[in-house]
């Protein structure tokens, strides 16, 4: 299926299949980012480089591919999100006041991880440090795709639906700081594409 056609037929979507249908492929993704970065950690612990550079790579991947999805879930229009999306994370719909997918089990276990493997990130072996490097760079694509939807749809002016006290994308900034501590503890990685980290 081509590129234009994609679009079409995504176009065709009720806009809520849109939002959940992308936002369920990206509970997958972590899932397999989970996956992959706990083989990492087993690899690396074998004294297997070769095999541990492989999940990172693969952990890079899934990280690029959640940051499409999010802008694929963002597709819908700003309408469509305000009298359709939004409200459906809201009771009556949802038992919750302070609905986030930051409630998702996937969510707290890929953090944990990435607190656990705080230390591991500080102190690998040299010849994985690009790989690193790429891996970071990745999240930072992530964190962007996730600011400029939430950008698109209020963010700059309005809470979200978990923290109506400060703008939606100051708490994914801090968001962004915060969890970079975890995965970059030595503070190298700088932003920009994952495959090219000097544009």
């Amino acid at each position: 299926m081509t590129q234009v056609n994609a679009k079409i037929a995504i176009a065709t979507l009720d806009p809520q299949q849109i939002w959940q249908g992308f936002h369920w492929l990206f509970f997958v993704n972590t899932q397999g980012l989970i996956v992959s970065l706990r083989r990492f950690e087993r690899y690396l612990s074998l004294g297997n480089l070769m095999q541990a550079q492989t999940e990172l790579e693969t952990a890079t991947e899934l990280m690029l591919a959640s940051g499409a999805l999010m802008h694929l879930a963002g597709s819908v229009s700003r309408q469509a999100y305000e009298q359709q999306i939004r409200p459906s994370m809201s009771p009556p719909n949802v038992q919750s006041n302070d609905f986030s997918g930051l409630m998702s089990w996937d969510h707290a276990a890929l953090v944990e991880l990435w607190k656990k493997l705080r230390p591991v990130f500080k102190t690998l072996p040299a010849t994985l440090q690009p790989q690193h490097q790429r891996f970071v760079q990745a999240y930072f694509s992530l964190t962007e795709a996730h600011r400029s939807v939430c950008q698109k749809f209020g963010g700059e002016e309005i809470g979200s639906l978990r923290c109506e006290k400060s703008t939606a994308v100051n708490v994914l900034d801090k968001f962004t700081r915060n969890r970079t501590q975890l995965i970059d503890p030595n503070h190298q990685a700088v932003r920009g594409c994952p495959f090219h980290p000097h544009v």
